[in-house]
């Protein structure tokens, strides 16, 4: 199914958030030209009530930037579910490609399409690249996907089987990116990235906007989020400034970061009071946590600034919590891979304390297996 829908006018231009470079959507270029920065959306919408269709990101569809919604896979409207008295869960792993990574991805592909793209490509240490790849496979586009060596094999196996060439790449998450950044400038190609295109972002927001809703039109006292690129914390981000900025909620929520300790420059520079990350680089060592374990993430500075603006704190987690926050989740009912349980194993430990809070769990546990064995149970005493 090639791509039929002409493309849009009149859209919204990327703008640089350091120098105020400006640069048009429909332009090939992937990255300020001027840094070679990451580039945010110069789109403001006003959000009111919803009137979509009701348990669908696209109910939210007067707040998104133009895409092609004709490529839904029937992403959004995620339950919410409480873990504690204080603390609920969204259940984001159950999209269409098992990871929250499908509100982006479906209007970045959308994007795409629009654009009249025939070649998209992207870079991901498992589920951005599954949901790409998916949704190029809805839209009709070929995909190729970039991941480290050390990936998931059930990722890369869920990436392939939506038809999208494997790069695997030597190295860690960085070496993946620059690899893929380098093909991303041969001509013709589309680059499909979570980190450098606002448009994944915008995405990522319905996440916020859904919970505004599911909690009968107020936020939490926090958010508690998993952050290796940020995707989902700037989108989160994004939402707050639009619906306190509507008038829809009285104050900001903090935003809480979570990181695995193992791989935690965020951290590192936040405990350092900087505004970016330390010049040096720390090699990543290797964490369960797969999806956040990025040692440079590109929007460094955007991340640490929406952390402070909220009040909010960043919050590390050893790889021995990571197995038995897997598993206490699973006793709940609940089977989600070692990267969307750092939040829960982050507030397990204390770090929002007995605030009001909401953690996403991000990507279903059949997409890693277990992180470690499971303790047994406990047994119980004769005549309980």
């Amino acid at each position: 199914m090639p791509p039929d829908t002409p493309p849009l006018t009149g859209l919204p231009d990327r703008l640089c958030p350091r120098d105020g470079t400006r640069v048009p959507l429909a332009d090939p270029a992937w990255c300020c030209p001027a840094c070679a920065g990451p580039l945010d959306l110069d789109f403001h919408p006003r959000p009111a009530p919803p009137a979509g269709p009701a348990a669908s990101l696209w109910r939210y569809a007067d707040i998104l930037p133009p895409a092609a919604p004709g490529i839904s896979l029937g992403e959004g409207g995620s339950p919410l579910v409480p873990l504690t008295e204080r603390v609920s869960a969204k259940l984001d792993f159950l999209m269409p490609t098992l990871s929250f990574k499908d509100r982006g991805a479906v209007l970045l592909v959308g994007l795409a399409r629009r654009l009249g793209v025939r070649e998209v490509l992207a870079d991901s240490s498992g589920n951005a690249g599954t949901s790409v790849a998916a949704y190029c496979a809805r839209a009709g586009l070929r995909c190729t996907v970039y991941v480290p060596e050390s990936t998931s094999p059930k990722k890369t196996e869920q990436i392939a089987a939506h038809g999208a060439h494997v790069v695997r790449v030597p190295g860690d998450r960085e070496a993946t990116a620059r690899a893929a950044r380098t093909a991303a400038d041969e001509p013709g190609v589309f680059y499909a990235s979570h980190v450098f295109h606002p448009y994944f972002t915008q995405g990522t927001k319905t996440y916020t906007h859904e919970l505004w809703e599911q909690l009968g039109g107020r936020l939490p006292e926090a958010l508690v989020v998993p952050v290796g690129n940020g995707t989902l914390l700037l989108g989160a981000h994004l939402a707050i400034e639009e619906l306190y900025g509507a008038g829809l909620i009285p104050r900001r929520p903090a935003l809480h970061a979570v990181q695995a300790e193992a791989v935690s420059p965020l951290a590192r520079a936040w405990r350092e009071g900087l505004d970016d990350l330390a010049g040096e680089d720390i090699p990543a060592a290797p964490s369960l946590a797969e999806g956040i374990a990025i040692p440079r993430p590109p929007r460094a500075r955007q991340i640490l600034a929406a952390v402070r603006a909220t009040g909010g704190a960043f919050h590390t987690v050893p790889e021995s919590a990571i197995g038995p926050a897997q598993a206490d989740l699973a006793r709940r009912g609940l089977y989600v891979e070692a990267t969307g349980v750092a939040c829960w194993a982050a507030v397990r430990e204390g770090a929002v304390g007995d605030a009001e809070a909401v953690v996403p769990l991000c990507g279903a546990g059949l997409k890693t297996g277990t992180a470690a064995p499971a303790p047994a149970p406990r047994a119980e005493a004769p005549g309980t």
